[in-house]
């Protein structure tokens, strides 16, 4: 004697449920995963494809009410904008701050830049660059 199976016959009955929810969680990571990587493209582009200037303190020298900065600034050709520096004293306190802007068709700027204090400043920190 033999027993009966007791599987369906192949084909007959459509998908099991289970077969129906691995395929629902596929179809759902590869959209989570699509829109995960728009999402990071999107910021990468705004950070590196926006950002036409930069900039980097050379040296810098103090005196009781300013100090003189080297800046060498980096942008595309024909792009403006600014960059700003600020300076603190020996305490931390920010005694300066203020926004340099720089035009033209130049790509690589050096230039000396005042920046006036109200005490003595220790320090000259280049806070960032934008583009207008």
């Amino acid at each position: 004697m033999s027993t009966a199976s007791t599987r369906l016959p192949e084909g007959r009955y459509g998908r099991s449920s289970e077969e129906r929810a691995d395929r629902g969680l596929k179809v759902a990571a590869v959209v989570f995963g699509a829109a995960l990587l728009a999402l990071v493209g999107y910021f990468a582009y705004h950070y590196v494809g926006q950002n036409e200037i930069s900039a980097q303190v050379i040296t810098f020298q103090a005196s009781d009410d300013a100090v003189r900065v080297h800046l060498e600034v980096h942008k595309d050709s024909g792009a403006s904008g600014y960059c700003t520096l600020r300076s603190q004293d020996a305490d931390g306190t920010e005694v300066g701050r203020a926004d340099f802007r720089f035009t033209g068709s130049a790509t690589r700027i050096d230039k000396v830049v005042t920046l006036r204090t109200t005490s003595e400043g220790t320090t000259a920190e280049l806070l960032g660059c934008h583009a207008d």
